[in-house]
């Protein structure tokens, strides 16, 4: 089968914006490539090595593969993107010089060239993602992620989910109840449950990344404690209270997989959706309760830490990786006492 390849030059800061975009116009996987030199900073503090070559894109900017069957007419949806991306500083972006084009791709190419580039990698000092495909002897106390992300989802090894799984680390004391919003492929519920939390409810919006989300957590030997739900935080809220109101339905505990309010929420996804939903957060959290969010560029950090601030919650720590941010923020322990 060939699939349609759609590739656009576009700046890295508005990187969050393109794959949205791409993923919203019915993309079945987008890759992301940013601007590599020799002087580009890596971080090596766990002995990570970066043996992508060194590319020609230029400075500043980033390339995106989007991927779409061959039975896509690609002209209109080349159109609309071209539009939206147009359209980005209303939401205080800017794709700068874009570019946009249309090529073919066997699926081979796709779906397994990509693999030779995806190794082990530590992101903290006790969690280390493995492809399931690797050979890799864990060192004592190395807690190993199995993941195949598949074709429409990273590796977990992107700024953002990194920054989650280390303020994870800091943060998980063993026992806790977690809901983690925007699964993707699961690695963050399964970091958590690798770090001693007890139960973790995972969520998201595609159908797809619940598929798959669930394909990681048994791999990892996680299901009974992780369940995967199609939903947004807000709507399993809903659910909640509806099961515990109606003597009918079963308990609020089996309903959503953990017992709400729980000790700690985790949300990798876009600034703008993180805003939309943080009295959400606010409201499932146990005072005391600990609040990670990521995915945000740094051109959002004022506008997320304003809304934090402004919905009550206590800023901890602010985590920083390349470009991207990421708030552990706590609820405090006099609400609700």
């Amino acid at each position: 089968m060939r699939w349609h390849e759609l590739t656009v030059l576009a700046t890295e800061s508005s990187q969050e914006m393109v794959t949205h975009y791409l993923t919203e116009l019915g993309a079945g996987g987008v890759s992301v490539e940013e601007a590599w030199s020799a002087d580009t900073p890596r971080d090596t503090k766990y002995g990570e090595v970066y043996d992508t070559p060194l590319n020609d894109i230029r400075p500043g900017y980033a390339v995106f593969k989007a991927y779409f069957s061959e039975d896509t007419k690609m002209e209109p949806i080349a159109i609309e993107l071209k539009a939206l991306l147009e359209g980005l500083p209303e939401f205080n972006y800017d794709a700068g010089e874009f570019t946009i084009a249309i090529g073919d791709v066997h699926e081979d190419d796709w779906a397994h060239a990509w693999k030779k580039y995806f190794k082990p990698i530590a992101i903290t000092e006790r969690l280390t993602i493995k492809p399931t495909w690797e050979e890799y002897t864990p060192k004592a106390n190395e807690l190993i992620i199995e993941l195949d992300p598949g074709m429409a989802f990273g590796t977990g090894t992107h700024a953002t989910t990194a920054l989650c799984l280390k303020a994870l680390d800091n943060a998980i004391q063993g026992g806790e109840q977690i809901i983690d919003v925007g699964t993707g492929s699961g690695v963050l519920a399964i970091g958590a449950m690798k770090l001693g939390a007890s139960k973790v409810l995972a969520l998201d919006l595609d159908p797809v990344a619940v598929k798959c989300a669930q394909e990681n957590i048994t791999l990892n030997g996680y299901e009974n404690d992780v369940e995967v739900r199609l939903s947004d935080l807000l709507g399993v809220l809903n659910e909640s209270e509806k099961s515990a109101t109606d003597s009918n339905t079963v308990s609020e505990k089996v309903a959503v997989g953990v017992t709400t309010p729980v000790d700690l929420v985790v949300a990798n996804i876009l600034a703008e959706i993180i805003l939309l939903f943080i009295s959400d957060v606010m409201e499932v959290l146990k005072p005391g309760g600990i609040y990670i969010t990521s995915g945000i560029y740094k051109n959002k950090e004022m506008i997320v830490e304003a809304g934090l601030l402004a919905a009550g919650f206590e800023i901890i720590e602010v985590l920083r990786q390349e470009e991207w941010v990421a708030f552990v923020a706590g609820k405090p322990k006099g609400d609700g006492e």
